[in-house]
């Protein structure tokens, strides 16, 4: 028997089809769904329960004499409707995959209401003239005046947006802050993946330039890949008003975003739209979905920022982007292996494109972590650094509207020139170029506190965990600044903190440890060493954890074990670069202070970054009476 075709509107969980209309709505708020999607949800709506098969839809949805991949089609349509139904293929609400056969609607429809039509005609109205008496005419005259006041209050209440009444009645938001989940890759290919995150990281940085809009950097969001987290629980937990989902596709040099806006509160759909763009214009894709979210959550552009939007919009050569994108996608990973593999991409994005800003902004960053991560090959500041620096200029000269560019710029003047007002001047204008660049902000902390200007750090350390809320990275540099100001119980809980978000994240376990050094918890601080060094590896070449644990064996009294480890740290100086003052910090806790300056003064000499927290840094404290530590600080210019 075959089910007649379905006329009223059907209602399942918190949506609505109109199949007359052809039109999906959410909460009564119409969501945009293109034909073949919706189409597949009609077909299954028809047969709740029951199978419908891949040939019954390439028949009904995709005619014979269309040429398409019908797998990839079928694939990528399905994934667009359960993308707009908020739905998963592994744990199915509305929409189950039939392995092999089809798909079948296993939600739970609502019984329309039944409506009642009169049997016999209606009551008969009776219109009558009424005689208005002069009390009555008072009293009639009086509510009209109530009317009219009521009015005016009204009026006025929505003029000036009291309790958010002009944003219900007209259907705008006026939301401050939002996040950006991860794009899903509608492509069947894993190896596309870097494209769907990087396009992900693009759309936060159109956003983020937009003024007054907070919106959380891409290391937070990346924790919702690949998870069905509630949206509203995703708000609550990145402390956002909005969400903006969506999904990417690249086929070829062309690509697809479909994008929708969701308030986080309510979980109601605001708005949805699709855009289909050449890939050498994807940046004008990208500033499109940028200012078509700042019009529905009514955010008012100056003409500077829209101005920065239009500047943004420019052509870029396909392959480059590619290749930056992907250089971006491992050097977030923040590891040796990644590291390496972000350099090369880089460099391939300059190679396609020689006047690609942000490309060269990667590069700088790249050779900037070199000495403290490695790659390839590991290389002392001087020669990172310059390479670094070569690179960030050339950055600025090519984009000077670049936030990325001026970061980068500020870190090198910062970290290698030691030109500290130089480089408060280029942090300044990275965050006013993109107030919700996270990195500037942790950046810039570490130059206020090194510089001795504790609260100002301080703030600008936590406004990077508000925008950055689920980085270890940035949680970590919070914890940092907490106990180069020596608020050491601070330190220890932010420390923590990052420990629950991953506990294999090493630099929180080492700052923890010299948290704990200086509160005199001794067997604390060499059980979280211990426990780092077990986490790296026992062979591991990381220089920083052999140091620390060095100098808290010698603290303990435990100098033979601070020996074996120094002799470990030795033998790595052999084959990569180690930072000199990691060797001075153990032979200061071995009472050697002649050794510990004349290893400090060979950091000097290699213009290593560790110097410049030697104004504030606890561990050197016994040697700050030493008139040569004085002399150091002024070398460093730390002290005039």
């Amino acid at each position: 028997m075959v089910t007649p075709p379905v006329s009223h509107p059907v209602r399942f969980d918190v949506f609505e089809v109109d199949l007359r209309a052809g039109e999906l709505r959410k909460h009564g708020i119409k969501i945009r769904l293109q034909e073949q999607p919706f189409l597949i949800l009609q077909t299954l709506l028809e047969t709740p329960g029951q199978i419908v098969t891949r040939e019954e839809l390439q028949k009904k949805i995709w005619p014979e004499d269309t040429f398409v991949d019908f797998d990839h089609g079928l694939h990528a349509a399905v994934n667009r409707l359960r993308q707009a139904l908020g739905d998963a293929a592994d744990s199915p609400r509305f929409v189950e995959t039939v392995a092999r056969r089809g798909y079948r609607f296993i939600g739970q429809m609502q019984e329309q209401p039944a409506i009642a039509l009169p049997s016999t005609p209606g009551p008969a109205v009776v219109v009558r003239q009424v005689k208005r008496s002069p009390r009555m005419w008072r009293t009639w005259t009086g509510s009209l005046a109530g009317f009219l006041v009521a009015g005016i209050v009204a009026a006025a209440l929505v003029f000036f947006n009291a309790w958010g009444l002009r944003n219900w009645l007209f259907s705008t938001r006026s939301f401050r802050s939002l996040a950006v989940i991860p794009l899903t890759n509608l492509t069947e290919d894993p190896k596309q993946d870097y494209f769907a995150d990087g396009m992900t990281e693009d759309l936060i940085t159109q956003l983020s330039k937009l003024g007054d809009l907070k919106v959380i950097s891409h290391t937070s969001v990346m924790r919702y890949k690949d998870t069905h987290t509630p949206l509203p629980q995703i708000a609550r937990e990145l402390n956002v008003d909005a969400v903006v989902e969506g999904a990417v596709q690249l086929s070829g040099n062309h690509v697809r975003i479909t994008a929708q806006l969701v308030d986080g509160r309510s979980d109601q759909h605001i708005w949805a739209d699709n855009y289909d763009r050449d890939l050498s214009d994807v940046l004008l894709l990208q500033s499109d979905v940028a200012r078509d979210i700042a019009k529905q959550i009514d955010l008012r552009l100056t003409p500077q920022q829209q101005l920065r939007l239009a500047k943004a919009a420019h052509p870029v050569n396909p392959e480059a982007y590619q290749a930056y994108l992907l250089g971006r996608y491992y050097w977030n990973k923040r590891t040796a292996n990644g590291l390496a593999q972000a350099g090369q991409y880089f460099q391939q994005a300059i190679q396609k494109d020689p006047n690609y800003a942000l490309a060269y902004s990667g590069l700088s960053d790249y050779f900037a972590f070199l000495t403290l991560i490695g790659g390839p090959e590991i290389l002392p500041p001087k020669q990172a650094m310059i390479q670094a620096k070569a690179a960030a200029v050339k950055a600025v000269q090519l984009d000077d509207s670049s936030s990325e560019a001026h970061a980068s710029m500020g870190h090198i003047l910062h970290n290698y020139d030691w030109d500290f007002e130089g480089a408060e001047r280029e942090f300044k204008r990275a965050i006013e170029l993109n107030p919700n660049y996270a990195t500037a902000h942790h950046w810039y902390a570490h130059l206020l506190m090194q510089v001795g200007r504790t609260d100002e750090s301080l703030a600008q350390a936590r406004l990077a965990t508000d925008l950055d809320p689920l980085s270890p990275f940035i949680n970590q540099g919070l914890a940092r600044q907490y106990y180069l100001s020596r608020q050491y119980d601070k330190a220890i809980a932010q420390c923590q903190v990052v420990l629950q978000m991953d506990s294999t994240y090493l630099p929180a376990r080492t700052q923890l440890a010299l948290a704990y050094e200086q509160k005199g918890m001794m067997s604390d601080a060499v059980s979280a060493l211990e426990q780092a060094r077990k986490l790296a590896g026992e062979k591991t070449d990381l220089p920083m954890v052999h140091a620390l644990l060095a100098h808290a064996y010698a603290l303990a009294g435990r100098k033979a074990e601070a020996q074996s480890e120094l002799n470990v740290l030795t033998t790595i100086g052999q084959k990569r670069y180690v930072p000199p003052s990691y060797v001075a910090i153990v032979y200061l806790a071995l009472g050697d202070k002649n050794k510990a300056f004349e290893y400090l003064n060979k950091s000097y000499e290699d213009r290593s970054e560790q110097l410049l927290y030697l104004g504030v840094e606890p561990v050197v404290d016994p040697l700050r009476s030493d008139p040569r530590f004085d002399a150091l600080l002024k070398q460093v210019g730390l002290k005039r």
